[in-house]
């Protein structure tokens, strides 16, 4: 039987125009959260923290999906070199280590001088065999070459027929190369998130090889977004989101096939994905920037006092308690950080209230009812009027 026959909602058609208003919002949120996070200026050292947590994210989430048990923290130990497991197990670390280096050649490709390939059959190969290198796998089961067999997947979905592998990868490839690309440069974002969703869905369908066919896809998926201009941190953000609603993941590919090949709900659910994870990544990208113009701010302040040392120790009030995020008790504040506690251990009380007061006059902290916080709200120059101030 031919694969007409036996999944005939492989069509390698997608009529977007059945796909309701809240897909539009969600790929136009996605692609704005793109262009800011890619204009983002961060410090080289937080931008590496960053790429190596959400490596982490994404490795742990495609390789968790198929049941490795290594935590997101192990993963960052890995990347770090500061994870060591015993032999027994270090089957999972391979696993791991395999997506990162694939995630990494693709994105070092990705800024190369040469242009990034078309998709193609032998490229997709090419990512099967890099993650299951150095894996014990079955004894039908070769890296990166097409299946020969029937494969069933999780007692549940066959693929299609091993004859009909190579022809439907093809065809696949040729659609996707043909048919999203975007019209217009403003496009380009919106149109690679719906390949990139589609591109996983389809080779899920076809289920061409032997083992590692969920990763390939996921791989597949970092690719395309990666190509098309996603950044590097964001491109982890879809793994990591099936792996967070693994469950639902699940479900989600089984009702696209059994609903005849009605893709959009399986688009839906990885753009609203896309769209949380950027927004986190936003705001811990927002919070970095504003920690450095708030330290900024806070020695620009000060530069222009008389008094070295209680310009000093003035200055250190300030940063630990922006630090503190918070209210904190006048009692406590010499116990923030050792820096302080050593500044105020042969100080009087006296001495805390009038630093106090100095720096009260500077508008950089707010005092009441014998707690204090800092105002690190006055350096958002666009802060809505809505915004409450903290209470205490």
């Amino acid at each position: 039987m031919t694969y007409e026959q036996t999944h005939p909602w492989i069509t390698f058609r997608l009529d977007l125009r059945q796909a309701d208003w809240g897909l539009w919002l969600d790929l136009g949120e996605a692609a704005s959260k793109c262009e800011h996070l890619a204009g983002a200026p961060l410090q080289p050292e937080v931008a590496q923290r960053l790429h190596e947590i959400f490596l982490a994210k994404g490795a742990a989430g495609t390789t968790a999906i198929e049941g490795n048990t290594l935590s997101e923290a192990q993963v960052l130990q890995h990347i770090r070199g500061e994870l060591h497991l015993p032999p027994s197990q270090a089957y999972r670390q391979q696993e791991v280590e395999n997506i990162m280096r694939a995630c990494n050649g693709i994105a070092q490709a990705s800024v190369g001088p040469e242009a990034t390939p078309l998709l193609c059959t032998e490229l997709l190969c090419r990512y099967n065999r890099q993650v299951l290198e150095g894996l014990e796998l079955k004894p039908d089961v070769v890296p990166g070459e097409l299946r020969s067999h029937s494969v069933i997947v999780g007692n549940v979905y066959r693929g299609a027929p091993a004859e009909d592998c190579r022809y439907l990868l093809d065809r696949m490839c040729q659609w996707l190369n043909q048919e999203f690309s975007a019209p217009s440069p403003a496009q380009r974002l919106p149109f690679a998130i719906l390949k990139a969703a589609i591109a996983h869905l389809y080779l899920a369908w076809i289920h061409p090889f032997g083992d590692g066919n969920g990763r390939t896809a996921r791989l597949l998926e970092f690719h395309i977004l990666l190509e098309a201009g996603v950044p590097l941190p964001a491109a982890h953000l879809l793994s990591d989101h099936y792996n967070r609603t693994r469950g639902d993941y699940y479900r989600q590919l089984d009702a696209a096939s059994k609903s005849g090949g009605d893709v959009l709900p399986f688009l839906r659910y990885a753009c609203r994905g896309l769209v949380d994870g950027l927004r986190e990544q936003i705001k811990e990208v927002r919070q970095q920037q504003w920690q450095v113009m708030w330290e900024h701010h806070v020695h620009e302040t000060f530069r222009h006092h008389k008094s070295a040392e209680s310009t000093k120790r003035q200055r250190d009030v300030v940063l630990a308690l922006g630090n503190a995020n918070g209210w904190v008790d006048v009692s406590r504040l010499a116990r923030l950080n050792p820096q302080l506690a050593a500044a105020y251990t042969l100080k009087t009380e006296r001495t805390l209230q009038r630093d106090l007061n100095e720096i009260h006059a500077t508008g950089l902290i707010e005092r009441t009812h014998g707690k204090v916080r800092a105002k690190r709200e006055i350096i958002l120059a666009f802060l809505p009027a809505r915004a409450a101030t903290p209470t205490p």
